[in-house]
């Protein structure tokens, strides 16, 4: 592995926000929030699941390490990211560029299978009601998290693999706030033609067929939806996607417009934008839109805290 000028010993910079100026210390006061809010949310749903019995179902199984995933993902990019918005720009060892990109990107391909796996569970419950509980048993429910955490760590170390087997320039700051593939990648010297093919097809592979099994869930839901006679049996059937439609629009939209196109249209500015959607605001939409909007979810939190007041008293 060649690198040129000594990137190896030096490793790489964070530029960040430093062309926002002024107004960095505004951001890092809103996302220092976002993110307080975002770690005890998480936190919050994966402990609650745990202790509240109602909750032991794989629906909530699967949220549970879902908030999990979210949590390790912002772990390892927006600390440093803040620190960055404080002290300037921070350098990052080349070793330790790699593990940040190989953690990111693994836990992200591992939120889109664990996705996946949420929309089958929504397609048992909705379309073969009476069997849910026979077919969703605990060994498939752990072979089902199993799979989606080995597949993001495989697809993770592939990523990573296709970046840093790579030549870099002299040029050693990147322009993002962590070490993401496009913003690595447009730092590579000579002809990395090759490496984009294999970013765009490992990422292609992970959302489409991540993408593919959601789509065929909900077109058995839609359809079983659409057989129930009543408005409100339908509403209430809708109900139970619509908060992980919504996470999943989101989820897979931001990650389709960042690694799906060509290193040509990359854009430091919108991509950060991006950048920050996934990484601070969709980590948020995981307790808020998916769990906290849900009733047996609502009823296991009052009940939490009616025991702790009644602990107290």
């Amino acid at each position: 592995m060649v690198l040129h000028n000594g990137t190896f010993w030096r490793g790489f910079v964070f530029l960040g926000f430093s062309s926002f100026g002024e107004l960095q210390l505004l951001l890092f006061t809103l996302f220092l929030c976002l993110y307080l809010v975002t770690l005890t949310s998480n936190v919050f749903i994966i402990v609650l699941i745990r202790l509240d019995s109602h909750l032991h179902t794989p629906m909530y199984l699967f949220l549970s390490f879902l908030s999990f995933s979210e949590t390790c993902y912002t772990l390892g990019i927006i600390p440093r990211m803040l620190s960055g918005l404080v002290v300037g720009g921070q350098s990052i060892s080349y070793v330790g560029c790699a593990a940040q990109m190989f953690f990111s990107a693994s836990w992200a391909c591992s939120d889109c299978f664990l996705l996946a796996v949420m929309g089958f569970d929504r397609y048992v419950a909705i379309c073969t009601p009476l069997h849910y509980a026979s077919r969703m048993h605990p060994t498939l429910c752990a072979q089902l998290i199993g799979a989606s955490f080995l597949s993001g760590y495989l697809f993770g170390l592939g990523m990573t693999l296709v970046i840093f087997h790579l030549s870099f320039c002299s040029s050693h700051e990147i322009q993002h706030f962590f070490c993401d593939t496009p913003p690595v990648l447009s730092l590579a010297c000579g002809d990395t033609a090759l490496s984009e093919l294999g970013i765009l097809l490992l990422s292609l592979l992970v959302l489409l067929a991540s993408f593919f099994f959601l789509t065929v869930s909900y077109a058995y839901i839609l359809a079983a939806i659409l057989r129930i006679p009543s408005a409100e049996g339908r509403k209430k059937a809708f109900s139970t996607c619509a908060s992980h439609l919504t996470v999943v629009i989101i989820h897979y939209g931001c990650a389709s417009f960042m690694y799906l196109r060509p290193k040509a249209s990359y854009s430091l500015e919108r991509d950060q934008l991006i950048a920050v959607t996934y990484t601070v605001v969709t980590p948020l939409l995981n307790p808020i839109v998916y769990s906290l909007r849900n009733r047996a979810v609502q009823t296991a939190v009052r009940t939490a805290f009616q025991g702790s007041l009644l602990g107290k008293g």
